[in-house]
């Protein structure tokens, strides 16, 4: 039995679902565009996959919580372990951009790792309050889905635009 209705979450989540949507397909664009470029350097190949993680991640995240009669502790940790691997692959990515000697300004760096953090850490924070059945666990995923959805839109920004400078 369910602590808390998530109907009222419906609207909100199916929409930052069908953005994520849109927003990944542009990716797509974004990448067969500059294929030739983003070839031509890893850490835009990184980076192409960074963006469709963190999107096609809002929009898994967007949809656990619509499946129907789900249990609170249920949802909680399908949101931390999504999240979890999740996070796990884009800090790695973004690790081995970090440490390939690739010689941008300081604080591109940074935006993109504060980008990734900002994301998951409202996920993390969000499925543990679920699991414990806490109704403020929703409430901790918009600020993730926003950041993601931001992150994506950046990320997306600079392998359509930002490569041909």
């Amino acid at each position: 039995m369910q602590l808390f209705p998530m109907e009222p979450w419906v609207p909100y989540l199916t929409a930052i679902a069908a953005a994520g949507a849109t927003l990944t397909g542009l990716v797509f664009v974004a990448v067969s565009i500059n294929l030739a470029a983003i070839l031509k350097q890893s850490w835009l190949t990184d980076r192409a996959a960074e963006s469709l993680l963190q999107l096609v991640g809002s929009v898994l995240l967007a949809t656990m919580p619509l499946i129907p009669s789900q249990r609170p502790e249920f949802l909680g940790t399908e949101i931390l372990v999504i999240s979890g691997l999740l996070w796990f692959f884009q800090s790695y990515v973004q690790l081995r951009y970090l440490r390939s000697g690739v010689s941008h300004p300081i604080h591109w760096r940074l935006v993109r790792v504060v980008q990734t953090q900002l994301a998951y850490i409202p996920f993390f924070v969000g499925g543990i309050l679920l699991l414990g059945r806490s109704p403020a666990g929703p409430y901790w995923m918009v600020p993730g889905l926003i950041f993601s959805l931001l992150a994506g839109v950046a990320n997306a920004w600079v392998l359509l635009v930002e490569i041909l400078r």
